[in-house]
């Protein structure tokens, strides 16, 4: 897939829980966004995962959310995915969140 010059793409990590078995293969759980920086849309997503369903399931909830609202997504997260890594998914967010605010220069 291409992007277009005004995309950005950020990674958010968080901790998942030691049974999880994504910590057991990555040792931590990981979302990538790439964001048009000129809506703030979120144009694409994948995460790590074990199974490649997990990637494209995360992909359908993030896109075409906006980066800086992070209620809606996480609402959404806790409504359509009930895997291990559901919170860990929430802190990844908001990481990916704060990445890109800061390198757009953006405030809270």
């Amino acid at each position: 897939m291409e992007y277009d010059k005004s995309t950005v793409y950020v990674i958010g990590d968080a901790q998942a829980s030691v049974n999880n078995p994504i910590t057991q293969q990555y040792n931590a759980f990981f979302i990538g966004l790439v964001v048009d920086s000129k809506d703030h849309t979120i144009v694409d997503a994948g995460c790590s995962s074990t199974i490649e369903l997990t990637s494209d399931f995360v992909k359908s909830i993030f896109t075409g959310h906006s980066i800086l609202n992070l209620e809606p997504v996480a609402e959404e997260i806790r409504r359509r995915y009930h895997g291990s890594s559901q919170k860990a998914l929430i802190v990844a967010f908001k990481d990916a969140q704060k990445k890109y605010k800061n390198a757009l220069g953006l405030r809270d």
